[in-house]
């Protein structure tokens, strides 16, 4: 069982874990209209007394722009001054997750955006790893990834996720860790909650857009820190071949961080991912604040 932080953010105000509850009518329980995000909390290495937040801004502009694919204002200002609410009451002392959710919390049975009552609400646990550092085997789903004119792929839509949910479930009972999810188009597009990365001849190389992803704030991290590294980029359309002779093949996420793929499908990688761990190196810098060059990334809240 998880061990969920002692305060949620429920109704406009924090509240004891156990008392934000929902009723079994919440429209958004039976239809997944909602949107959610993910967040990393640290306490900082150098005062304990203040956490820090990776890009709390693209979190917060990212999910008020998925409530509006809902139909549904959430400004950013809110998102982020109830994060602080909730930090503060909870004072928490190890690395945390942290989950905001904007949802229809109407009582009702139609399915439907208009003339709908909806909340907010944000929880958190404590998080080490979601995937094991050392690398994750991973198959090719046999589930594909919706497309965009289906459902507005560019928010974190919580009923898109029955896909993810399959999928996983799938890797999993089949003997592997991850999913990795073929577009409509038959091109590679992410994993079951993490973008996906490879390297080629110096290259780093990654689905764009237009192949259906997520556009994960963490892939937009490492795609900024590979430029300044001098590390070519280049967002294109990828076959899933492309994957068994790559140099280097890694996932990214909030949760997952940045994972390397050690196995896809009966083949095994290149153990040796010189690229992936100067990126891996650099992003866990920033996040700790020791990188004065990204401070910006880092927003510090005092918890006491």
């Amino acid at each position: 069982m998880h061990q969920f932080l002692p305060y949620a953010w429920f109704q406009g105000q924090c509240v004891p874990f156990e008392e934000a509850r929902i009723s079994i009518a919440t429209h958004a329980l039976h239809y997944g209209t909602g949107a959610f995000g993910g967040m990393r909390a640290i306490p900082d290495p150098q005062n304990s007394n203040t956490m820090l937040l990776f890009r709390a801004d693209r979190h917060a502009r990212r999910l008020s722009q998925s409530a509006r694919l809902l139909l549904t204002d959430l400004s950013e200002e809110t998102i982020l001054s109830a994060l602080t609410a909730m930090l503060q009451a909870n004072k928490p002392d190890q690395p945390i997750y942290l989950r905001p959710f904007v949802y229809t919390s109407d009582l009702g049975i139609a399915p439907r955006l208009h003339n709908i009552e909806t909340d907010f609400l944000i929880y958190g646990l404590p998080l080490g790893d979601y995937l094991s550092p050392e690398g994750v085997s991973c198959r090719i789903s046999s589930w594909t990834r919706q497309e965009d004119r289906s459902l507005p792929l560019r928010g974190k839509i919580s009923g898109a996720y029955i896909t993810s949910s399959l999928a996983k479930t799938e890797a999993v009972q089949s003997g592997f860790d991850e999913a990795l999810l073929l577009n409509s188009r038959g091109k590679i597009s992410e994993a079951s909650g993490m973008n996906l990365f490879l390297v080629r001849d110096g290259q780093l190389i990654t689905p764009g857009v237009d192949q259906d992803i997520l556009e994960g704030i963490t892939r937009a991290s490492v795609i900024e820190l590979a430029k300044a590294m001098d590390i070519p980029v280049i967002e294109r359309p990828v076959d899933k071949t492309e994957l068994f002779i790559a140099d280097e093949v890694f996932l990214s996420g909030t949760a997952a961080k940045v994972t390397p793929i050690r196995q896809i499908e009966s083949t095994v990688l290149n153990s040796k991912r010189p690229v992936m761990d100067a990126l891996k190196a650099k992003l866990v810098a920033i996040t700790e604040g020791r990188d004065l060059a990204y401070e910006h990334w880092v927003t510090r809240i005092p918890i006491s």
